[in-house]
């Protein structure tokens, strides 16, 4: 079998299911990057030289050797590229194709009635409807969005990013993060609860939710410290802030660290806070921070969190994007403190056991042997199982499944 994911560039939430399929497939999986790296992303530490990685061949070096490698492949998965001309001959030539897509109406689904738009889609996804295109949702939202244009009729499936799965033996990351908080004290002997929260700080982040969290459970004499991880245009407001609270005991400022290095200050923590807002399309450090062992508190509009988190087993979503909804979920775990850890070690055995690229990628090999075979059969949970049509209307508690 011949395999070849195409995409704009590789990166380290790529690699592990990229790492995962040449395995499996050897010199016959390739990866074909299509443009360099944009200079904001090598910033934040995303850097890396994809000419050492055996499967990367570039399409702005050997265009040629790409078309060909795309034309011969017996599965395409093709993720978002300016360079859609590589790969739509081989939709129109009937030849099995999985696109990768985030919400295409993530500001808003009013956005499908632009005629010249909805030209576009069909051009790019709608007129292929009766070939064997699917479609896989990096996103809970996706099938809602792609539903409107009329295109992937029963052929929309649960996908994703998958970040390194880090395996842990025996109970070494709970005992690290009991060590932690037993080394930060808390006073009269309590423990202080470790809280991260990884991303830039930029306002679709919402990272103002965290000093305004911190305010209150000051107030409320609670014991915690909050390691900010990334940087960007607010932080220099933010730490102002923290200042003026004296809250600057309570906040590590790490910068931007390599994924790694990210990983390694989540495995301290008990709780993880996920704020971005709706126009966040997946979230990948909500998989981190799961696979960290960290009960994580995640805004539901965010793509990843309905697919990964189900509130109140293996993490804790919050309706709307709201402050006040969001600082609830997080103070109800200081009220049950034992409960981080039984949502965090939920968190880690959802990652480790399906929403990880090793799953995945034998979910993908699968899918293509059932295809061929003339026997489809999807499993019914994690990555290539059924996307539901959640709409984009829906809120916490009024959830709606079409």
């Amino acid at each position: 079998m011949k395999a070849v994911f195409i995409s704009n560039y590789i990166n380290h939430h790529q690699i592990p299911f990229s790492d995962a399929l040449y395995r499996r497939l050897g010199a016959d999986y390739h990866f074909i990057q299509t443009e360099p790296m944009e200079e904001e992303r090598l910033k934040m530490g995303w850097g890396l030289d994809a000419s050492k990685i055996p499967y990367v061949v570039f399409a702005d070096q050997e265009e040629a050797r790409c078309r060909q490698l795309i034309a011969d492949a017996d599965l395409v998965l093709a993720g978002w590229t300016k360079r859609t001309d590589l790969f739509l001959p081989r939709l129109a030539e009937g030849k099995l194709t999985l696109r990768i897509s985030e919400r295409i109406y993530r500001e808003g689904q009013w956005k499908a009635v632009s005629p010249r738009g909805l030209w576009a889609k069909y051009q790019e996804h709608g007129k292929f409807r009766k070939q064997p295109v699917y479609l896989l949702c990096a996103g809970a939202y996706v099938a809602s969005d792609f539903s409107l244009i009329g295109a992937y009729p029963d052929k929309m499936l649960k996908f994703g990013y998958f970040p390194e799965l880090r395996v842990y033996e025996g109970d070494q990351l709970w005992e690290k993060k009991r060590r932690m908080a037993a080394a930060a004290g808390g006073g009269a002997g309590a423990e202080s609860m470790q809280i991260v929260w990884a991303g830039r700080m930029i306002p679709l982040k919402h990272p103002e939710f965290v000093v305004r969290l911190a305010k209150e459970l000051k107030r409320e004499g609670r014991a915690f410290h909050i390691h900010m991880v990334g940087s960007g245009p607010m932080e220099e407001t933010l730490r102002q802030e923290i200042e003026a609270e004296a809250l600057t005991e309570a906040f590590t400022f790490y910068g931007f660290l390599t994924p790694d290095k990210v990983r390694d200050v989540m495995e301290g923590c008990r709780i993880h806070l996920f704020t971005s807002n709706y126009l966040e399309g997946w979230g990948s450090v909500i998989n981190e921070g799961m696979n960290s062992g960290c009960c994580v508190v995640a805004n539901a509009q965010a793509g990843a969190a309905p697919f990964l988190i189900e509130d109140g087993v293996n993490g804790m979503t919050y309706a709307d994007g709201r402050y006040e909804n969001f600082a609830a979920k997080v103070k109800r775990i200081f009220e049950e403190p034992e409960s981080a850890e039984r949502m965090g070690k939920a968190a880690y055995e959802t990652i480790a056991g399906k929403w990880n690229a090793e799953h995945a990628a034998q979910e993908c090999l699968r899918f293509y042997e059932g295809w061929k075979a003339g026997k489809l059969s999807l499993p019914e949970e994690g990555p290539f199982s059924k996307a539901p049509k959640l709409s984009a209307r829906w809120k916490y508690g009024e959830g709606r499944l079409e």
